[in-house]
Formats: C-alpha cells, sequence, structure tokens
C-alpha cells in the first residue's frame, strides 16, 4: 500500500511529505494511520493521526567520544533509522559518550558536585529533535553496547515546558525491557502522559555502573497527532460553548473557594513549641543542610521562614543549578540576585537551553553577585554564546576566580582573549571549544598556579606543541592534563611536557597519530612523573614493550591505564605490568589484537583489575575502590 501525507509543522518553519510503501511489519521513517472515517459533509471530523519517527537531528549533548571532524561515535549517528541493529558489538557508526563507570570521578581531575545537591543521578544526556510534534505514546532507544544507562526521559512540549516522561527511580520493575548480557536491545519504557506535543526528547544518562562505552544506534518516536477539518459554520458555536463552560468553570472555582474561606479550624490543643519559638541560630543551622529547591519552598512557609530564606544571602554562599536544569529561567537568576551576595561557587551547566535564559538577566546577575565567586561552570550552555557572555564572565569574576568550565563553549564571535584578564585560576576546562592558539597560550602564562588543565576536542588549528612548551615554562604544578584527541601534539610537545613532574593524571588519547611510534619522549615523560595514577594513551598504535617497560617500572602509583588500539605490546608485557602496579584497577586492552585471549582470561582471576577487551563478557565487578 502507498501512503502518502503531507504536514506542517505548527511552527510553519517546514513541510515534509511522506510516500512510503508499508506493510504490516513494516518500520520506515514515518507511518501514517489515519483512524475514522474521513467522511465528507458539513460536520467537523477529527483525524487521529498515528506517526512513527525517528530523530531528525541532535541539538545539544554532554559528551561524545568522537571528534566533530568525524563521524565516527558521534551524536549525529543517532538521527535517522537504526544501521546496526540489532547487531551487538563496538560499531564507529553508533553513538558514544566520552566515559562510563566510576573511573572519572575517581581520577585526580575528578570535580565534586556543589552544595547539597551532591549525588545527582546524571552524567551524560542528548536531545533530539524529531520532524512532527506529537503526544508520545512510546519511545524506543536502539542500543547495540553495553545497555543500560538511561536513567530519565524528558519531553519539551509546545508550551515552551519540560514533561518527565519516564523516571528510573520511579519505574515498575516490568515496566523496562531487561538487559541481557552481550546482546543489543530495544529499550522502551512505559511513558507517563503528556499533556502537550512535542518533538525534542531528552535521554539522561548515568554511566557509573556501565562496564564500558553504551552506544545508541537511533531513536524512535511513536505518538498521536489530532488533525481536524473546521467547518466555519460550527467554530462560533464551538466557541460559544467553551466560554460557556469557562464561565461555569469559573463561578464553581468561586464557589469552591468561599466554601473553603468560610471554615475555620480550631486546634483542640496549643503545641508545645512552636517554630516561631526556636531560636534564629537553630532555625538557620537546619536550614543550611537544604538543596535550593528546599529553601524555596521553605519560603512558603510561614513569613519568619521567608525572612531566614530570603534575606540571609550565607545560605547561598553555593548554588547549583544543575540538577534543576528544566526548570531554571531567567526569573530564577533575578530572584537568586537579591539572595547572593557571599556566593563562592555557582553551577549553571546545561541551564537555559531554547531561550529559557537570556543573556542580558547572566550578565546582571554577575554584575550583582560575581564579584565573590571563586568556582564558575557553565558547560553546555547555549546562552553564554551570545552577546559576550565571556567577556562579562572576566569583568566580574576576574579577581577571585579559580575554577573555570566551559565545555562546548562555541560563541557566535571569537571572544576568548577575555580570559587573558584572569590570573589565580586553578582549573580550567576548554573541552570542546574553539579557543585559538594565541588566546590559550597566554592564559597559560597569566595563570601559573593552574592544577587542572582540559583542552579535549579543541580546535585543529591549534598548535598542541605550541600549547604544550608554553606549559612546560609556566604550568610546571599542573596535577592533570586532558589533551584527548589533540591531533598536533607531536613527540616533541610530549617530551615537553616531562618538565611537569606533579602530574599525576594525562590524557593522550588519540594524540600523536603522525607519527610511527612516540619514541623516548613517552619513556622520558614516565620518568619524571612517578605520582601517575592516570595514564590514557589510546589508539597511539605506535606503542612498543620498551614504553610499557618504562610504565611499570616508574609509575607504580598508577591505578588506570588505557591502551586500547595498541598493536605493538606483548602478552608478556602486559603480565609483568600487572604484577608491578600493585594499584592498578582499571586496565583497557580492547582492540590490542596480538594478546592472547586465553592469557587475559586467566589475569582475571589472577588480579583485582577491570580489564576492558572489545567484544569479551566482562565478568563480574573487578577493580573496586
Amino acid at each position: 500500500m502507498i501512503s502518502d501525507y503531507s504536514l506542517t509543522s505548527s511552527d510553519n518553519d517546514e513541510t515534509s511529505s511522506y510516500a512510503e510503501e508499508t506493510t504490516e511489519d513494516d518500520e520506515e521513517d514515518v507511518f501514517l494511520q489515519l483512524a475514522g472515517d474521513g467522511g465528507g459533509g458539513g460536520e467537523d471530523k477529527q483525524k487521529l493521526v498515528t506517526i512513527k519517527q525517528y530523530a531528525q537531528n541532535v541539538v545539544d549533548f554532554s559528551s561524545q567520544y568522537g571528534s566533530d571532524t568525524s563521524i565516527s561515535y558521534t551524536a549525529y549517528n543517532v538521527t535517522g533509522k537504526p544501521s546496526k541493529y540489532p547487531d551487538y558489538g563496538d560499531f564507529p557508526e553508533t553513538f558514544a559518550f566520552r566515559t562510563y563507570g566510576p573511573w572519572w570521578k575517581l581520577a585526580p581531575s575528578a570535580v565534586a558536585e556543589i552544595g547539597p545537591e551532591a549525588g545527582t543521578l546524571v552524567d551524560d544526556y542528548i536531545l533530539a529533535r524529531f520532524e512532527e510534534p506529537v503526544y508520545p505514546d512510546s519511545i524506543t532507544v536502539f542500543e547495540t553496547y553495553n545497555p543500560g544507562g538511561i536513567v530519565r526521559i524528558w519531553a519539551y512540549t509546545q508550551a515552551d515546558q519540560w514533561v518527565c516522561l519516564w523516571d528510573l527511580a520511579e519505574a515498575s520493575d516490568d515496566s523496562v525491557t531487561p538487559i541481557a548480557r552481550n546482546r543489543a536491545r530495544q529499550f522502551c519504557p512505559r511513558l507517563k502522559a503528556c499533556p502537550n506535543p512535542t518533538r525534542y526528547i531528552r535521554l539522561e544518562f548515568n554511566n557509573t555502573q556501565l562496564e564500558y562505552f553504551t552506544q545508541i544506534d537511533a531513536i524512535l518516536l511513536v505518538g498521536q497527532k489530532n488533525v481536524l477539518n473546521k467547518n466555519p459554520s460550527l467554530k462560533k458555536l464551538q466557541m460559544f460553548n467553551l466560554q460557556t463552560n469557562t464561565i461555569s468553570t469559573e463561578e464553581e472555582q468561586t464557589s469552591v473557594s468561599e466554601s473553603m474561606s468560610s471554615r475555620s479550624v480550631t486546634p483542640t490543643e496549643e503545641p508545645r513549641l512552636s517554630l516561631d519559638q526556636m531560636p534564629y541560630e537553630i532555625l538557620f543551622k537546619i536550614m543550611s543542610f537544604l538543596d535550593l529547591r528546599s529553601l524555596f519552598r521553605c519560603g512558603s512557609v510561614s513569613r519568619m521562614f521567608h525572612e531566614i530564606v530570603a534575606t540571609n544571602s550565607l545560605l547561598y554562599t553555593t548554588v547549583n543549578l544543575r540538577p534543576y536544569w528544566n526548570c531554571a529561567s531567567s526569573a530564577t537568576l533575578r530572584s537568586l540576585r537579591g539572595r547572593c551576595a557571599y556566593t563562592k561557587k555557582l553551577d549553571l551547566s546545561w541551564c537555559g537551553l531554547f531561550n529559557a535564559i537570556l543573556p542580558s538577566e547572566f550578565k546582571d546577575f554577575l554584575a550583582a553577585c560575581g564579584g565573590n565567586l571563586t568556582h564558575l561552570r557553565v558547560d553546555s550552555c547555549k546562552f553564554i554564546t551570545n552577546e559576550s557572555c565571556l567577556q562579562a564572565i572576566a569583568a566580574n569574576c576576574f579577581e577571585n576566580l579559580r575554577e573555570l568550565t566551559l565545555q562546548n563553549y562555541t560563541p557566535q564571535e571569537e571572544d576568548f582573549a577575555a580570559l587573558t584578564h584572569f590570573r589565580n585560576l586553578e582549573r580550567l576546562d576548554l573541552s570542546r571549544t574553539t579557543i585559538d592558539t594565541l588566546s590559550l597560550v597566554r592564559v597559560l602564562a597569566r595563570n601559573e598556579q593552574l592544577l587542572h588543565l582540559n583542552i579535549a576536542f579543541c580546535s585543529l588549528d591549534v598548535s598542541m606543541d605550541e600549547v604544550a612548551l608554553q606549559i612546560s615554562k609556566h604550568n610546571q604544578k599542573l596535577i592533570s592534563l586532558d589533551m584527548w584527541k589533540s591531533h598536533s601534539l607531536t613527540s616533541f610537545g610530549l617530551e615537553a611536557l616531562a618538565k611537569c613532574t606533579e602530574l599525576e593524571e594525562v590524557d593522550f588519547g588519540w594524540c600523536l597519530r603522525e607519527e610511527p611510534t612516540p619514541g623516548e619522549s613517552l619513556r622520558a615523560l614516565v620518568r619524571s612523573c612517578p605520582r601517575l595514577r592516570k595514564l590514557y594513551l589510546a589508539a597511539i598504535r605506535g606503542l612498543t614493550d620498551r614504553d610499557l617497560e618504562a610504565v611499570a617500572t616508574h609509575c607504580q602509583q598508577l591505578e588506570q591505564l588505557d591502551l586500547m588500539g595498541s598493536m605493538g605490546i606483548s602478552t608478556e608485557m602486559c603480565y609483568r605490568l600487572l604484577c608491578r602496579c600493585k594499584r592498578l584497577r582499571l586496565l583497557d586492552l580492547s582492540f590490542c589484537d596480538n594478546l592472547d585471549e586465553l592469557q587475559i582470561g586467566l589475569w582475571r582471576d589472577c588480579f583485582d583489575v577491570a580489564i576492558k577487551r572489545s567484544l569479551m563478557d566482562f565478568g563480574p565487578q573487578r577493580g573496586e575502590f
């Protein structure tokens, strides 16, 4: 059967036409089934349209394994129909996040959550857009590698509101698909009702319990859309009926309100101790343990509570809006503006999508409250890419700021020169930003106390050798350095970093791609950095046993080692490394093709180490700290 149906989106931005040959089991991109007789006449006929559609594009995401210059493991791969499902395995054609398991939270570069909101469940997210707005009936996620990381599903509706459709913490055991080891699955949980149509679906992930990278192949949204054939002669009647019903509803509400207000409740006995009688200091101490949502709720309990919550800025020395990304808005910042005079730590990461926070409101907040900030996190915040928000951060926060994270910051106009105003930074995260070489080396020269630096996925135009040379001159106190997929880094820059003898964590994954081997540069680095606890050398194919011998000899504190894709290492050398590095808890040997699988299986019984191997059952959880 050929079905041909055209629809125009509610915002009139595009018109789509679908013409597909369908059968009962056919799963095309969009399937339309019209319910009703579709008859003519003078009456209104409502057609119930069932739309089955795959993600059209990706609006936002927190991280990805791949880089923007490639399609391997990037968020783009969730669009369209599944390309690999039902096959199970590690496929570059799918989407993978940057992290998995507990390892990143145990590394020297790990950051603690700000405020009492510590312990939030979500590590990563992806937001996909679909062509047609619908009332969701079902959402199916095609998981092709290590499934089981999804913890929440959200919808952004046409009423400009976020609605949680599914939450693992609230789900019953029979509402989710069981996870089978080493098998792909279609994850299709039972959804809550959505009050308004949506075309945006957000998946949230907790990767802590995953044995390895989870991979997503596609997202399928099935929902209902109402199509009305309006009869002009009935329109006025419907409007009249609607007005009549509205008046009736208002009268009923007034009657109920009067009835409620006429009631009086007389307590049978006086309370022994009222909150008004408690000392202010005790109430303040109690409230100091509350998270932000609870503080705002307390302000509505009584006038006295409101005076404590709304006027005492000492309750807001740390403010974390990331767990409340779905409701954080310009109004939220305006409300906090009068309460955050003493705020030192602020996390706005993931907030402000779809213009929920205006750049002007953010700048006004910084002008009023930014002077005391020591920590500012604005990862994946779209609103700071406009109207010179980075200059506002520099102008208001340069004196005291110690930590600045700007993950996924891609300004409309290059304005990284503002970073040169800072002099006291100890942590700087510029991963997946478009910073240029000149701005970066200037920032490094002006912040000699820098301890943690993340420049993963930076622009290909950045000369990483020049950056490494600058680090070796001005930032020798570095503890962690992330240069993941810095393709321009060579053995020259690697050798220069050997001067940073305080290093405890380095990530050179996918670097030195143009060189057959890192040579003496890597061995010089590990000799001079005996405190190394995390060493990631993924996809450096020129690694040899000589390099591993240096690691085993000089890195006795090593806890995490990634050798994924190393072709020149032997089974014997890996065994010696396991014997010498007594603190090792994670060893990634995926795609190391020259290793003996039988020996690796035996190591699992001999060492308390999580040994990762592509397309192998990881067995029981190992390597716990």
